[in-house]
Formats: C-alpha cells, structure tokens, sequence
C-alpha cells in the first residue's frame, strides 16, 4: 500500500512555466442550413480542447466575453430572434464576476434564425465568442460567414419584400450617416495599424525571436531552475545523512569495505563504487517519473485543486511520520531479499546490490525527504527536474560513503549516533507541516472556499514556528525524544531563528506584506482587515501614446495584455498587483499600459490586415491589441505581460498567469537592470 501510494505520489509532481504563445484550444465551423420556406439558419459549431470553455451568450456587460452574433452586410435577409446556444450548458457560479456564468466544454453550437427578404441575398456576418482555461483567457474571436446565392421565395414573401423594399433603401442610408458622423467624432489616428504585416510601423516590428531569446539563453528561467532544484536535491540529501536511518549506517559499511579488502586503494575503489550505485539508484527513480509522464500531463496534475489537497495530505502524514507517530517502511521482505542477494554475489552487482538495501532500509527517514523535495520542485517547471533533483539528493548521499573510505580517520571525529538526529527529524516534521498548508491553500483559493485565508494561513504558520521554536529550546518532546534532552547551542540558535520568524510574521496579521514569503501566502485580497492599502492602475489604455509618455520620461514600458471578461486577469491584479513592492514597481519605475483585446470601441475605419496570408478585419479597439499581441509578440492568451525599451524592444522574458509574486518582482527587476545597464 505505502509502495502504491509514494509512486502514485511521484507520478503528480512537476509543473511548466507557460511562457507566452499561440494558442488555438477551440475550432468553430460555420455554415448556412436552409429552411421551409423562406427561413434558414445560420449555424456555427466548435469542437473544445480539454480544460477549455466558451462562454454561452446573453451573460452582461460586467461578465466575461459572451457569444454574440454580428452582422456586417445581410442583403435580400433579416435576422430573426436572437443568437440561441445549443448543447450541453453547463453553469457556475464565479465569485470574480459576482455572477453566475454560462458555459460549453467539448462542443458548442450557437445558431442565428433568417428570414429571406428577397430572392438573391448576400451575407456578411460573425460569430464573436471568448474562450478560457483555468490559467489563461483568448482574446474576442471571430468565426466569419460568407454567402451569395439565390431562393426561392413563396409569392406571398414577395410582395412583403417588395412592400419593405423602400424601408429598407432608407435604412441603409441612415446607418452610412451613422458610420460618417462617427468618422468625424473620432479623429483617431489609425494609421499605425492600417497596415500588412510587411509594412508595421517601429514600435509594432516583431519581437518574437528576441523573447525567445530570452526564455532560451543561458541565463533563463529554466536553467536556473535546474541549478535551484539541483541544490535543493543536495540539501535534502545532506539532511537525510543525519536522520537515524542513514547516519548509523554510514561507519559500518565504511568499515566493511576496508577490513574486506588488504589493500586500501581497492577499498576505496569500493566505496566509491557504492557511492556512485547510490546516485545511479535515486537517479533512475527520478528519470522513471520523467520518461513515464509528460510534462503537460504532470502539469495538469501539480496545478489540479484535487491533487494540491493531496500533497497537503501527504506531508501532513510525512510530518507525523518525523514527529514519531508511526513510521512509513517498506515490506522488510525487500530489504532481506535484496541483501541475500547482494551476499550471494560478488563484483560490482553485489556492491550495487547493497546500495539498493541502504536506499530500501532508509525509507522511513528518506522517503518523506524525497517526497518532499519532489513536491518542492514541482513549481519549478522543467520536465527534468525529478532527475535532477534526485541527482543532487544522491550526490550528497554518497559523499560521506567515499569520503570516510579515502580517510578513514574521520570516522573518529565524526559525531556519535544520539537523540540530535530526531531532532533534525522532528524540525523536518514541522517545515513539512507548514508547506503542507501552502497546498492546501492552492485548493482553497481554486474552489473560493475562503478557509484558508490570508489571516488563518498566517496564524497557522506562526503557530507552527512557533512550537518549532519551543521544542528546539526543549520545552516540547515527542515519542522518540530523549527524556533527559537538553538544547545544545545549535539548537539555541535555530530556535532563535524560528522565533524571530514567528515574530516578523505577525504584522502580516494586520496587512503587512511580509515580502519574504509573499509567494507562500494567499494573495492580500483575501484577508479581511488590512491597513496595506496597495493600488495599481495603467496610466495608458492606449499603446502608442503610453510609448510616447515612457520616452519622455525616460521609463520603461510594462505591457498587459488583458480583457474587461479575462478571469485570471482580475486574479493577477488581485494576487499580485496588489503586493506593494509590485505596487511601487509599476507605479514608480515602470509606465503601465494596459490594452484591452475585448474593447468593444469601434475603430475609426476598419481595416483590413492580411495575416497567415487570410484576410482580416479589424473593426474595434480590441481587435487593433488583439492584432498588436499577436503579429509582434507572438501571442494570443491573456493575460499577458511584457517589459519593454523605449524602442519596442523587449528587457525580459514575458509573463502569463501566475501568481508567485517573487517571481514576479524578480521579473520587474530584471527588465529594470536591463533598461538601465545594458
């Protein structure tokens, strides 16, 4: 059972940094189905990526982008009702919105009734719909059709044609004196966007290459992050060397080697040898769950509410294990087996063969270690962070192996087997508790539970460094301690540290920002008294007069790409903007542009781009950003932040949702460095 639990376990670990790209999560078709009579439908149909939904239609003005039906020119027709969805409608209540929403997963259809008015008719209309997932939102996006033909009109539908006929005419010409009186109450200059891809303006010149540079090179996300996860590896592995079921067993099998062998360089030939079956050992689990599931899949499941609940789970029972209430071992048939084997043998496969027993008999110390540095990299983002942590953990736990072989005389100096070590587990126990909560409030912020807000998640975590603190000082014992314990001064002084910690987290009570673990908290907009007033507004909804302004004041441009119907774009501002170190950094240091893809305004004239070598139109304000993200950026998804020069070109990598807001200031800060050093 614990065997089936620890590798279902490992099989959930490991998230991606989604980096701005194109994106294309539902495929609509659209065609014209011909009635009785003079009637017809018009009928457009999607199939949905999984974890994508559309909106439904009809959800108001303050809801997110519903589906409409729009119509460019309808010649010798009339629309007929209004635009109806069809299929499986599912509904949620959304506590961003403060509205309950309607939308499709899988399929959608959404149908437009006609009445033909005449026998020859000419169609020019649109579907406009909005599509999002959990972590991101798509821009308003058009399904056009297209239809000439003629029909065959029953007598009586003639003569209304011909009755309406006149009605019609004058129509028509009271919409152009419309469209003439808006060109001249909006004298916007749109020139910069009335153009081909072959012909952008400077400041609307791709980017793309230069982005990916910045995501590809040496010094990007993903590299660093393996050397994180790496030294994260080589920490928990140095711990587990001091826990009762590694350290005892690190002079025995030294000592095993060298009296086995007359000479000593083959000794050490075997010490080393043993060392590196470890590291060959834990390397192997690591890439096991690295070719078994891909990185989507493991994504889906580190960012799935569900399963955050069972990590919280699952270091809560690694915590109990470290504070003595049972202890997770593996079938002792194993170890027996493994090491009859290794006895029976001889060579590398019998050394080999007894590294495996060391890794079977330890479990109950490393197996929560491991769980936990596994559960700890699965925010970093690389498909190879399981490997690599493993080999940074098994590195540091084959050092003392070879070290003491080469110099023996170390063992002497080496510290005794004692109660310290469940000391080290015991403190192991309760900084697993206290990430355990930071699982649990991923699963609560997902499902608006409100249990685990700001406040509680803090009054929680100084409760438990707290009660760190006071065992360490050793006012507090648990089953395997020691009854005469007495604090060392190592002790002392971490107990120090967990006090002082405990003591710098309770401002955070009354809205502090506490900005050392502002990326484990839940997110300010949570907690109910907060004297933290922080606020962050664009200065520009426009993106040529916002360049304008941050060349004239010698700033750099932050660009966000958003929606007034994008979800997680409230959840950004909300969990991340609402940091004042975020605050100050855009406010003060940055010139905030904010472009909304589902700005409805209409432009002053359409205007017809070519694009993947299509036709299109650009008819509102947020076609123009639309168009803007995807032609220079390469990108389609909101939200969407990129850092720029005063010349259109990027000082960082971009940023989509996520709301680790230390990433986030690490992000600003970069852009900042670059626009002024480089």
């Amino acid at each position: 059972m614990i065997k089936r639990l620890f590798v279902a376990f490992l099989a959930m670990l490991l998230s991606t940094v989604v980096f701005g790209q194109m994106v294309d999560p539902v495929h609509f078709t659209s065609r014209l189905v011909m009635g009785q009579g003079a009637t017809a439908e018009i009928v457009f149909e999607a199939s949905i990526d999984a974890g994508w939904h559309v909106y439904s239609t009809d959800l108001g003005k303050d809801g997110p982008i519903a589906a409409t039906f729009n119509v460019v020119k309808m010649e010798g027709a009339e629309v007929v009702g209004k635009l109806a969805p069809r299929g499986k409608e599912l509904k949620q209540f959304d506590n961003m919105f403060g509205m309950e929403l309607r939308f499709f997963e899988q399929k959608a259809a959404f149908v437009q009734k006609i009445r033909f008015t005449k026998p020859q008719y000419d169609i020019d209309c649109y579907l406009e719909y909005g599509a999002c997932n959990d972590e991101m939102c798509m821009p308003p996006i058009q399904v056009e059709l297209k239809k000439k033909g003629e029909v065959a009109l029953p007598k009586a539908e003639e003569k209304v044609a011909d009755a309406s006929e006149e009605k019609a005419v004058e129509a028509l010409s009271a919409s152009e004196d419309v469209v003439e009186a808006t060109i001249e109450d909006n004298e916007v200059e749109d020139s910069q966007t009335a153009t081909a891809e072959t012909g952008l303006p400077a400041l609307w010149q791709p980017v793309m290459q230069e982005l990916n540079a910045f995501h590809s090179d040496g010094s990007d996300h993903s590299s660093s992050s393996w050397w994180i996860i790496f030294l994260q590896g080589l920490l928990g592995g140095f711990l587990a060397l001091f826990t009762p079921c590694v350290w005892p067993i690190i002079p025995m099998t030294v000592s095993f080697f060298l009296k086995r062998n007359k000479e000593r360089s083959r000794a050490i030939r075997e010490a080393a040898t043993y060392g590196l079956s470890i590291v060959v050992i834990y390397v192997l689990l690591g890439l096991a769950v690295t070719l078994l599931f891909g990185a989507s899949a493991l994504n889906a499941l580190a960012t799935n509410a569900v399963f955050n609940i069972f990590f919280c789970l699952l270091l809560v029972v690694f915590a109990a294990s470290f504070f003595g209430a049972f202890e997770l071992t593996l079938p002792s048939s194993w170890s027996n087996k493994i090491d009859q084997k290794s006895e029976s043998t001889s060579g590398l496969l019998s050394i080999f063969l007894m590294a495996f027993t060391l890794a079977l008999v330890s479990f109950s110390c490393t197996g929560p270690i491991i769980g936990f540095l596994l559960v700890a990299v699965s925010t970093q983002g690389s498909i190879v962070a399981p490997t690599i942590g493993m080999l940074g953990f098994a590195i540091a736990l084959a050092i003392p192996f070879t070290l003491f072989a080469v110099f023996p005389s170390l063992l002497k100096a080496a510290p005794k087997s004692g109660g310290w070590m469940n000391v080290i587990k015991v403190t192991l126990g309760f900084i697993e508790l206290a990430f355990a909560l930071k699982f649990l409030s991923v699963a609560d912020l997902a499902y608006s539970w409100h249990l685990l807000d700001r406040e509680v998640f803090l009054s929680l975590w100084i409760v438990i460094f707290g009660l760190l603190g006071v065992y360490l000082l050793g006012w507090l014992k648990f089953p395997h301690d020691d009854e005469d314990r007495r604090t060392n001064v190592p002790q002392f002084f971490l107990a120090m540290a967990s006090l002082a910690f405990t003591v710098y987290m309770i401002p955070g009570l009354w809205g502090a920002p506490l900005k050392a673990i502002s990326a484990f908290t839940p997110p300010m907009n949570t907690q109910d008294f907060c004297l933290q007033k922080a606020t962050t507004e664009p200065r520009f909804k426009d993106y040529e007069q916002g360049m304008a302004a941050a060349k004239a004041e010698g700033k750099p441009v932050i660009i966000d790409f958003t929606g007034f119907g994008c979800v997680n774009c409230r959840k950004m501002e909300a969990a991340v903007w609402s940091d004042a170190q975020v605050a100050q950094l855009l406010n003060n240091d940055y010139v905030l542009i904010s472009l909304y893809v589902d700005d409805k305004t209409p432009l002053a004239v359409p205007v017809e781009v070519t694009e993947n070598g299509q036709q299109r139109t650009l008819r509102t304000v947020g076609d123009k950003w639309s168009y803007l993200q995807r032609v220079k950026f390469g990108a389609n998804a909101q939200p969407f932040y990129v850092l720029l020069d005063n010349d259109g070109r990027p000082l960082a990598g971009s940023r989509s949702y996520d709301e680790d807001v230390a990433a986030y200031v690490q992000f600003l800060n970069q852009g900042l460095h670059n626009y002024r050093y480089e």
